[in-house]
């Protein structure tokens, strides 16, 4: 082994020969022998052999690999000037591998060693942006499951800081083929980042680019399989890809395939729907995104049928008024109990959709049929004018931080949600029923925002039992809106809950087990 005078020797050699420094051969080869040294002549190797690489092709392989053992010696002093240096490697041919070495290395538990890792391969990605992407694609496609894990979290993170001469139209497109062929085999939360990658693109922001990834989308939620309203996964991956589409449709990109799908699947079973997110009210989540989606649904192929469907459903959430006695009381029976958010969402979607057939109401339902709806609104339109009374009352006068208490905030978008839906029903009370009014949803924000923007939103109760809220940090906390019970009294609560990401289960193309894949470094 050589000793720390002859690495100085040897280093002093190849640095006084210059750009001749390739004819000492011995010199840089007796370098390379000093990883089986001791402490202070690694350290010395883990500088001198990246400084003189390019002077030795035909010992790249024995440099490279020299390298890789000083990144994975005990003595972290010496890793993380290894891995400092590993940059200085990613010359021609061999940057593809110093990628796929750096990316496996992203498994360090290291805090300054992961640093140094994320500042190489952002270092060598302005080298060669392609070659480094398919080292980090390599580890994601066949890496153990901790270096996947956090080379798509790499991606996800890093990619929107580099400048747009690293970040090229041919660049983009290879981060789009190679990430659809990751997209054959992901988890729930993996989809999740991959979307947000993917439409970071700037090549992906035209509708053309919109248009593909709500392919992508779909394909993923694979709307050609029967729906099993029961079954968790299913009902989750439907919802965790939904979501994800939402903030893709506009004018130009419908939500048509997505609107049919909830209509002739979804809603029939909405009552029925599970879901694997605990205190999660899983049906107005359903009713919330159909909503949204409604305003972009193009041409359907079974409009009436689907419209009809809807419609079921929102008479289901449209009391009839109860009978009174011949003293004028209530007879016996209690009065309903009007769920206000259901609504907003049912009647929305309805009002959007309608739009596309407007004779739907005159001219598709018979006069029994339209006479029991009209008399169904009437007596929702009367509890609702009561509950808007209450709530312009409790609010009256408020300004600044005293709206900013939970229970103000909750009145807020109470008064939201009840004047959507009675600008929605003096619409429907025309003759002939109107659809010309427009309503911003409770939930979203009455000025523009931008398309990435977390939708803030606010939840009911059902007439199912409370649920315990999740544990942990709320990345989408709601308000939830208890529609009052009795002869017009008022009560309000709040709620919120964690929207996970992640689907249970594994990976593979029904979200679960990816199969078997290589394990340990593939150096």
């Amino acid at each position: 082994m050589p000793t720390v005078e002859e690495l100085y020797r040897n280093y002093g050699i190849l640095a006084d020969a210059t750009e001749t420094a390739g004819q000492h051969k011995d010199a840089y080869q007796a370098i390379l022998d000093a990883v089986k040294g001791g402490t202070k002549e690694k350290r010395l190797a883990a500088q001198f052999i990246p400084k003189f690489f390019k002077h030795f092709p035909e010992l790249a392989d024995s440099a490279i690999n020299a390298q890789l053992d000083l990144c994975e010696d005990e003595d972290v002093s010496i890793r993380r000037q290894a891995i400092k240096e590993l940059p200085q490697f990613a010359t021609g041919d061999n940057l593809p591998r110093v990628a796929d070495i750096l990316t496996q290395l992203l498994q360090s538990d290291d805090s300054a060693e992961f640093n140094l890792v994320n500042n190489a391969l952002l270092s060598i990605f302005k080298m060669d942006a392609k070659g480094t992407l398919g080292g980090l694609f390599s580890q994601i496609l066949q890496g153990e499951d901790i270096v996947r894990e956090r080379a798509i979290k790499f991606l996800s993170t890093k990619l929107k800081t580099l400048p747009e001469e690293v970040m090229t139209k041919e660049v983009e497109e290879f981060i789009l083929t190679e990430s659809k062929k990751v997209l054959e085999d992901v988890t729930g939360e993996e989809f999740v980042l991959f979307m947000k990658i993917l439409s970071g693109l700037k090549s992906l922001q035209t509708v053309s680019g919109r248009q593909q990834l709500v392919e992508l989308v779909a394909e993923q939620a694979d709307l050609e399989q029967t729906f099993n309203p029961s079954d968790p996964d299913c009902v989750d991956r439907l919802l965790q890809c939904t979501r994800q589409a939402v903030p893709l449709f506009s004018k130009n990109v419908h939500s048509t395939k997505f609107v049919t799908y909830f209509c002739e699947h979804v809603l029939p079973n909405l009552s029925s729907l599970t879901t694997p997110v605990e205190g999660l009210d899983i049906q107005l989540e359903v009713l919330k995104l159909l909503a949204e989606m409604s305003s972009f649904c193009g041409d359907m192929e079974k409009l009436e049928s689907n419209l009809k469907k809807l419609f079921d459903k929102l008479l289901e959430y449209m009391p009839l008024p109860p009978e009174e006695a011949e003293n004028g009381e209530n007879a016996g029976n209690e009065e309903p109990k009007l769920q206000f958010s259901y609504v907003e969402c049912l009647l929305y979607s309805f009002h959007q959709l309608g739009r596309k057939l407007p004779d739907f109401l005159t001219a598709k339902l018979n006069a029994e049929k339209l006479k029991d709806f009209k008399i169904r609104l009437q007596y929702f339109a009367r509890g609702l004018q009561v509950y808007i009374r209450q709530l312009r009352l409790a609010l009256q006068g408020k300004t600044g931080e005293a709206l900013k208490t939970e229970e103000n905030k909750i009145k807020v978008v109470a008064l939201k949600i009840t004047n959507n839906i009675n600008v929605l029903i003096k619409d429907l009370f025309h003759i002939p029923p109107s659809y010309k009014s427009t309503v911003t949803l409770s939930w979203k924000p009455v000025q523009k925002a931008d398309a990435s923007q977390k939708r803030a939103s606010e939840d009911t109760t059902s007439s199912s039992p409370p649920k315990k809220a999740s544990a942990g940090p709320k990345r989408d906390a709601r308000q939830i809106y208890n529609p009052p019970s009795g002869k017009y009294s008022s009560n309000l609560g709040s709620f919120s809950y964690e929207q996970r990401g992640g689907f249970r289960g594994g990976r593979g193309r029904g979200w679960g087990g990816r199969g078997n894949r290589s394990r340990g470094r593939i150096y």
